[in-house]
């Protein structure tokens, strides 16, 4: 791909003050058509192109970006390269499968686009901090899709324990549903449309397996399983009300550990577990897998009471309850990312960093990513969260898995 100089590479800001932001989507499966309305409704984007690997999804988004607009002018893109190569695209939209995030983004930040991606922000921590370290070079703004921070609910918590009304935090308790298992199936033939190896990416080749494409989050080499997958989400929100979004914890443990029967299925990421990290101040987080999608939740725990949001309901409860009667209701819940999606285009113009800028999306990967490799390997870690290394070998060999060819950016 050549290098493409645009006046976000510059410095010199994505688009004028007054116009529009031309955007592209790069994978338009569940989750992008699900967000789409969110990005349709504002009313300073341009929705212009998509790109996907599956020609099935690319033709449902174009199709539905046509019918908003009343035009059939949205780009269709098989190879999600050919529309990083449009002159006029400002920003990219990136809601692949978790295995593309990075490099996606790296990809985009290298052709001079601005970027709102879905979380997590890598799969490996270097290559999280590959990503941290080309936005500023290439001047890409970068949001990470953990759109919890733009959510009133989750700001009023971080409020209240700022403001010091639980007393002093010791503990944060967090919450994942159970993971699901992938049955043994056997490789069949590539369906037509499908373009698979830009499909896999990054990742080591596989036949094409049903179960596995479809399962995707249940393998180390695509998703990591729900307590990576959504407790990233939660330990985000963690280091936003801890203030630690810089730096991370210094520890990490796992117990309780239920892993898929091989002989059964061929899932390889956890179905429950506990997941714990110690900060060097004492504070404790512990992420549970465990019980159903509708029960997941985060609660900051102090010496003076204790305050949680449902994640389903976005319901807010605490104790003492007198702490309730601060709350003022009104904006969006977590569904609608409308105001995390503004907070990007009012950084677009101003050329400043996101809610969730990268250095915050890789501090809350690295945290889940760290558990992830704990759990693996069965076994206490220290983490230096400064030089990003742990204290024994075979962990930080797992910081980093080689791209497959030529999935490779620098």
């Amino acid at each position: 791909m050549p290098l493409l100089v645009t006046p976000s590479v510059l410095g010199r800001g994505a688009t004028a003050p007054n116009s529009r932001v031309v955007l592209g989507g790069i994978g338009m499966g569940n989750r992008a058509m699900f967000i789409l309305p969110n990005f349709l409704a504002q009313p300073d984007i341009q929705y212009a192109a998509v790109s996907d690997a599956r020609a099935d999804r690319l033709k449902a988004a174009k199709d539905a970006i046509d019918t908003h607009y009343r035009t059939p002018d949205c780009r269709a893109f098989p190879d999600f390269r050919e529309l990083l190569a449009q002159p006029d695209i400002d920003a990219v939209y990136i809601a692949t499968g978790n295995r593309w995030h990075s490099m996606a983004s790296m990809f985009a930040a290298r052709a001079g686009k601005d970027i709102y991606c879905e979380k997590p922000i890598s799969l490996t921590i270097r290559e999280g901090r590959q990503l941290v370290d080309m936005c500023p070079r290439y001047g890409a703004i970068y949001q990470a899709g953990t759109q919890r921070r733009s959510t009133e609910s989750y700001q009023f918590a971080r409020k209240m324990v700022r403001q010091g009304r639980i007393g002093r935090v010791h503990t944060v308790e967090m919450q994942v549903w159970t993971g699901a298992v992938v049955p043994h199936e056997k490789a069949v033939p590539v369906p037509a449309g499908w373009n698979y190896d830009e499909w896999l990416g990054p990742v080591a080749w596989q036949p094409f397996v049903l179960g596995r494409v479809n399962g995707w989050p249940y393998f180390w080499d695509t998703g990591e399983g729900m307590h990576t997958d959504m407790g990233t989400h939660y330990t985000d929100q963690m280091q936003w009300v801890l203030g630690t979004d810089d730096t991370g914890p210094v520890e990490f443990e796992t117990s309780d550990m239920v892993w898929p029967d091989p002989v059964k299925y061929m899932s390889e990421t956890a179905i429950s577990g506990t997941f714990r990290c110690h900060y060097a101040n004492g504070v404790e987080g512990v992420l549970y897998q465990r019980k159903g999608f509708t029960d997941r939740y985060i609660r900051y725990i102090g010496d003076e009471g204790w305050i949680q949001v449902d994640d389903e309901t976005d319901v807010v409860t605490a104790e003492p309850k007198s702490i309730l009667q601060r709350r003022q209701t009104g904006g969006v819940g977590w569904a609608n990312a409308s105001s995390h999606i503004r907070n990007l285009l009012d950084c677009i113009r101003s050329r400043r960093p996101t809610l969730c800028h990268p250095e915050v999306g890789h501090r809350a990967q690295s945290i889940v990513e760290s558990m992830t490799i704990s759990a693996r390997l069965n076994r206490k870690l220290r983490w230096d969260p400064v030089k990003e290394v742990f204290d024994c070998e075979e962990a930080n060999r797992m910081l980093y898995r080689e791209p497959r060819a030529p999935w490779r950016v620098s």
